[in-house]
């Protein structure tokens, strides 16, 4: 079963269960999937679902720093318990290890020996390693390789 079918079954368990939390998080996730249907006039993919996921799993990460910024503790926790639903959907993060062992390939790969070559390098490393882990944790690692 692909992603966006398991958003709309887990939608209707959600009603079912009268989980009010995770039924409007993922009706949320599924506008965002329809708009791209919409006006793209096509069938969305799973790596199209993940960026989507990954873009409202961030915007739910901004949302928590400014609530923590304004003690809005009530808020924190709605945004966090959001942030939860949105993580079962995604593929497992890379620990720090895996990272820097795929990076290292990518960078031999790639022939990248200065940071002028990190364009090169983020490029291929965006799309072996896709939403397995952060854009800023890849940059950060990069970075290390190359310097």
């Amino acid at each position: 079963m692909n992603l966006n079918a398991q958003i709309k079954s887990d939608i209707k368990d959600a009603m079912r269960a009268k989980d009010t939390q995770k039924r409007d998080t993922l009706r949320n996730i599924q506008v965002a999937i329809k708009d791209i249907e919409v006006n793209e006039r096509r069938e969305v993919t799973d790596a199209d679902v993940e960026a989507i996921l990954v873009k409202y799993a961030k915007q739910r990460e901004d949302a928590m720093a400014q609530f923590k910024e304004a003690n809005r503790d009530d808020l924190v926790e709605k945004e966090k318990a959001e942030l939860v639903i949105i993580k079962a959907y995604l593929p497992e993060q890379m620990s720090d290890e895996e990272l820097e062992a795929t990076l290292k390939e990518i960078v031999a790969q790639t022939g990248a020996t200065t940071m002028k070559d990190m364009g090169k390098v983020m490029g291929a490393a965006k799309s072996a390693i896709g939403s397995k882990a952060d854009g800023g944790r890849i940059n950060v690692c990069v970075k290390n390789l190359l310097a």
